[in-house]
């Protein structure tokens, strides 16, 4: 084998290397943009998140989660919250769609926090049952959550938020 195939072969491999490596980023990781003030001060408008796709089973309580938003209708919700138009991943370039980013105060096992949930008080279960998530954006002021709507479903979990990565574009 002379010496020009076998860097043609190390190139061939970095070359797949590098596009199972990105494989498994877009796979495992994704960026969203933040909208609206339900997460200040902790989140901004405007800031990009690094999301790493995680199982509900490994979700801890306070974490900050991303959640596919299949709620239709939201009233009183205010404007900066509702459903917005799809949007892409940064890494995938694929639609995520309407997101919802809060802190998970409660998950499957927990106990209910019934002070903190009105939507939950008359809840017949002491805590949060599988399947089921209690989130409260940071700002109560300007979040629509478990407050007025009581549980979301671990089936919409996109992840966990672990990084931030500046201030992106705002929209």
């Amino acid at each position: 084998m002379s010496q020009t195939s076998s860097w043609s072969l190390a190139a061939g491999g970095v070359v797949l290397a590098a596009v199972a490596t990105l494989g498994w980023l877009r796979h495992r990781y994704l960026v969203v943009t933040v909208h609206g003030a339900s997460m200040e001060p902790t989140y901004r408008a405007g800031e990009q998140l690094v999301v790493r796709r995680t199982p509900d089973r490994a979700l801890r309580s306070s974490a900050v989660v991303v959640l596919r938003d299949e709620l239709k209708v939201r009233v009183p919700a205010p404007a900066e919250v509702r459903p917005r138009p799809a949007r892409s991943s940064s890494f995938t370039g694929r639609p995520l769609g309407p997101c919802i980013i809060k802190r998970a105060v409660a998950v499957p096992g927990d106990p209910l926090p019934r002070d903190t949930v009105p939507a939950l008080r008359n809840a017949p279960e002491s805590s949060v049952p599988p399947g089921k998530l209690v989130l409260l954006g940071d700002n109560a002021q300007a979040s629509y959550d478990s407050r007025e709507h009581g549980y979301y479903t671990t089936d919409r979990l996109l992840g966990v938020v672990i990084a931030r990565l500046g201030h992106g574009r705002s929209r």
